[in-house]
């Protein structure tokens, strides 16, 4: 079976603001599926995030559905890995260099690490390392 690919969809406010940020934090946009409506941020080459402008965004979703105002609510948690943790904080670093905020405290388990933050729309995302041992020692 081949590698399956994952398309996070995103409401945002400013899809300019969020393409400059996500584009701070190393990423990069891919102009094949990008327009004045929608931008394709490439995490890897299987995950990508759509950001997608309110109208655009309730153009794909159920009837009657509204764009959760995600600065108020939880609507989803996006966790990405990091390959250690000094990555991880370089990451979140970059995003609140970049005009993000602080979810909430670093998580330090020892053998797991974790920081977050709220992006320019207030989308939760997470990165996190785990000791490679542990994962193999269940």
């Amino acid at each position: 079976m081949a590698p399956q690919m994952i398309f996070v969809n995103l409401p945002v406010k400013d899809l300019d603001a969020s393409k400059a940020f996500f584009e701070k934090l190393g990423y990069a946009i891919n102009p094949q599926f990008t327009d004045e409506t929608a931008a394709c941020v490439v995490i890897s080459d299987t995950i990508f995030a759509m950001l997608l402008t309110e109208e655009k965004f309730l153009s794909f979703t159920a009837p009657g559905k509204g764009v959760s105002d995600a600065t108020a609510n939880s609507e989803v948690l996006i966790t990405l890995s990091a390959e250690s943790r000094e990555a991880a904080d370089e990451l979140a670093d970059a995003a609140l260099v970049a005009g993000a905020a602080p979810a909430k405290e670093p998580m330090d388990m020892g053998f797991m690490y974790s920081r977050s933050f709220s992006d320019l729309d207030g989308h939760h995302w997470e990165v996190f390392w785990m000791d490679p041992k542990a994962v193999a020692q269940g």
